[in-house]
């Protein structure tokens, strides 16, 4: 989860990148085109520009993760993550609820009807091919950012010349495609994005030039993103959907009538498909083809609505202190926070300032004081239309990370490419420009570098802890020996709830190590009797000195 943040350590670093490129320009003039010239020769043919990219982000995101560590899972959203890819794994949509299951209950987490992830699939899928066909989940996400840089350097040579569009798409990959926590935690982010890029780059070619493949991509965009990131795909289909309605009926009107077949009948066909799927998916889930397991699950467990403007849901019955503190106090507490105009002026802030952070930086936000220079340019007012809508979503809802913002990362380095561009291409700025061609993709790799040598995270909680390194020592230490286990958690009063311990695999009863919460004693012996072929160990985390208890059977 690494990205430099720090404003006077991003400024230094852009200064010397910037210096670094007035350096090359005095001591060769004569070769200042070289940078424009090596973009543009490296992208003559548009699909080896977009392999290149795909394979820079996945071998750079491995080369991370193999020196630094594979990530450890640490925060509730990615052990659900994990179960919804453990799940796929073994075959199934979802699991069985356990007859145990009320020790099992976690957050993000449905155990009623079924046992599965509260999250839409896309996620999970991709992470379930990595684990098939490398071993482990973490090549699903090597292989999502692959594919979503690949996507965005795909959608950019639609909306720019090739040369800038590979330039744009090398700095999405040196930004936030190998160190970035998209491709370096279980979150999400990139498959949500490739989504963004194939909706996007599919509009402008189907506008350009009405064809049925580049629609089928388009529509494919739209499936992604309605499995993935459904709220903040809707922001972004909703503009894309009322051009192309005028472009068919404009068409139409004028007895064009090849539109109706090349764009309104595949994408037709294409989202029927997709809507089948979903409701076949929430029917395996929650037990409803029109009920999806988000709805469920909050309805179950959370009491804070998804937008600001709503009341809060009546409180449901915990049967788990760490749940409710959870709903209750953490969630509770943020919504009401932001019920109040100091509290919501200062949350947007940070969510806006995140959004700065991740995509943009001191160095890429200069080039976007450049997009006056595009002189009116249609696709950029949509570019940036497409992004207030999305930052307007953003002040109404209660939960705003960056990785939601992942349907739009294309648009974001659309602009910057397109910034840098209409300073080269004016007499007056074309200087400048030129060095900002050759400066931004040092200060990302300086960005890259710096980030990995001295690691900080774009977001915190708001106490750092290393948990999931005791959780995943533990884990290594059990699965090493021929007993299977049983641990049983009990916390303190104090207990940090974003520590969260129990978490288990999609197959509960076949799992080396099973994770349990402590109930009254009359529960713990029941688990403890279903449970009685394991090695049953007490676990109490908030212990300075926290280590396995064998449970000793009478």
């Amino acid at each position: 989860m690494w990205v430099l943040y720090h404003p006077v350590a991003d400024g230094a670093l852009f200064l010397c990148a910037l210096a670094i490129a007035l350096l090359v320009g005095w001591l060769g003039p004569t070769r200042w085109r070289a940078p424009t010239s090596l973009f543009d020769r490296m992208a003559e043919k548009p699909a080896r520009s977009c392999l290149i990219v795909a394979m820079a982000a996945f071998f750079g995101s491995a080369a991370v993760s193999l020196v630094w560590g594979f990530p450890q899972p640490g925060v509730h959203d990615e052990f659900s993550y994990l179960l919804a890819a453990d799940t796929f794994l073994d075959g199934r949509l979802s699991n069985p609820t356990h007859p145990m299951w009320r020790h099992f209950e976690s957050m993000h987490i449905l155990q009623q009807p079924t046992y599965a992830s509260r999250y839409p699939p896309a996620q999970g899928l991709i992470m379930a091919l990595g684990e098939l066909l490398g071993g482990h989940p973490i090549v699903g996400v090597w292989l999502s950012a692959a594919l979503g840089c690949g996507a965005i350097c795909w959608m950019l040579m639609a909306w720019l010349p090739p040369g800038w569009a590979l330039f744009g798409s090398l700095l999405a990959v040196l930004r936030i495609g190998i160190g970035g926590y998209w491709s370096q935690s279980y979150f999400g982010g990139w498959v949500a994005a490739l989504g963004g890029a194939l909706l996007l780059g599919g509009l402008r070619r189907t506008l350009e030039r009405p064809r049925v493949a580049p629609s089928l991509v388009m529509a494919l965009g739209l499936a992604i993103l309605a499995n993935s990131r459904p709220f903040e795909g809707f922001v972004i289909a909703v503009p894309c959907a009322i051009l192309v309605i005028g472009f068919v009926v404009f068409r139409t009107l004028n007895r064009q009538w090849g539109s109706v077949t090349r764009i309104v009948v595949p994408v037709g066909l294409a989202l029927v498909i997709t809507a089948l799927w979903i409701g076949f998916y929430n029917r395996a889930v929650t037990g409803d083809p029109m009920k999806m397991p988000h709805r469920l699950y909050a309805e179950t467990y959370m009491t804070v609505p998804y937008f600001l403007f709503l009341p809060p849901r009546p409180l449901p019955r915990y049967r788990h202190a760490e749940l409710a503190k959870f709903h209750k106090q953490f969630e509770q507490g943020s919504y009401q926070t932001q019920r109040s105009y100091r509290g919501w002026r200062d949350r947007k802030f940070a969510a806006f300032a995140g959004l700065w952070k991740l995509y943009l930086g001191v160095a890429l936000g200069l080039a976007l004081l450049f997009l006056p220079l595009s002189r009116g340019d249609p696709w950029v007012l949509f570019a940036l239309l497409v992004w207030a809508l999305y930052l307007g979503a953003t002040l109404v809802t209660t939960w705003s990370m960056p990785h939601y913002s992942a349907p739009l990362a294309s648009l974001a380095f659309f602009l910057v490419a397109q910034g840098v561009r209409s300073a080269f291409d004016s007499p007056r700025w074309n200087r400048l420009g030129r060095y900002l061609l050759t400066a931004l993709p040092l200060y990302c790799l300086g960005s890259l570098i710096y980030g990995l040598v001295s690691p900080q995270e774009l977001w915190t909680w708001p106490e750092p802890s290393n948990f999931e390194a005791r959780r995943a020592q533990i884990l290594e230490d059990l699965e090493a020996d021929d007993d299977r286990h049983l641990i049983i958690v009990d916390y303190g009063v104090r207990h940090r709830l974003h520590d969260e311990w129990v978490y288990n695999e999609a197959d509960i009863d076949g799992a080396k190590v099973v994770w349990a919460r402590g109930m009254r004693p009359a529960r713990n012996r029941e688990l403890l009797e279903f449970f009685k072929d394991r090695r049953a160990w007490f676990f109490y985390p908030d212990d300075p000195a926290a280590q396995l208890q064998p449970h000793r059977r009478d």
